[in-house]
């Protein structure tokens, strides 16, 4: 299986570590065999506070078949995050994903982009909830049924509503690729339960 995690520029590190962690431990701990390939539009993204990622592949190198599920990071709209969040070949790829059943996965803002590419419309989920919940109300303008929770799962898609939420929205995608079991081994080796 392999996973194909999105950075868009002004992507917020702690939410994109959880995926590399997460699933490097149910590979290397239990031979668990579910990849994790990083994506964006340039080789070097440039993080939320300036922290410079290389990615594995472009945009436009991506063939959806060769992944069973999509995860995006939210980021911060001071550091650029929406200007690539909300670019056609993303909002396009999102689609698409979404088209196949593939599962996707995003945390805390990341779940923006979802919206705005038409995936949520009349489903729950959630986003960014503090701040005056004005990025919760951004998601319902994009036609999301906004649900006031850590996590929202409907059918293939989770949402969360704040970085906290990180690590749970990295085990459920685990539990809904592999299975609850193998997922509870791994969080309890990571000290988590």
């Amino acid at each position: 299986m392999k996973i194909l995690l999105f950075c868009a520029k002004g992507f917020e590190t702690m939410e994109f570590s959880v995926f590399i962690d997460i699933f490097g431990w149910a590979r290397n701990d239990y031979g668990y065999d579910v990849q994790i390939e990083t994506c964006g539009f340039n080789k070097k993204v440039i993080s939320a506070f300036g922290v410079p990622v290389m990615v594995d592949k472009l945009i436009n190198e991506i063939d959806i078949e060769e992944y069973d599920a999509l995860a995006i990071p939210g980021g911060f709209e001071e550091f650029g995050f929406y200007k690539e969040a909300y670019n056609k070949e993303l909002l396009s790829m999102i689609q698409e994903f979404n088209q196949q059943g593939k599962i996707i996965a995003s945390v805390c803002v990341g779940a923006l982009p979802l919206g705005k590419s038409g995936i949520l419309n009349g489903k729950r989920a959630t986003t960014y909830h503090l701040n005056d919940a004005h990025r919760q109300k951004q998601l319902s303008e994009l036609g999301a049924s906004v649900i006031n929770e850590r996590i929202v799962v409907n059918e293939n898609i989770i949402t969360s509503y704040c970085p906290e939420t990180a690590p749970d929205v990295a085990f459920e995608l685990l539990k809904m690729l592999l299975d609850r079991e193998k997922m509870i081994k791994v969080k309890h080796a990571m000290g988590f339960c």
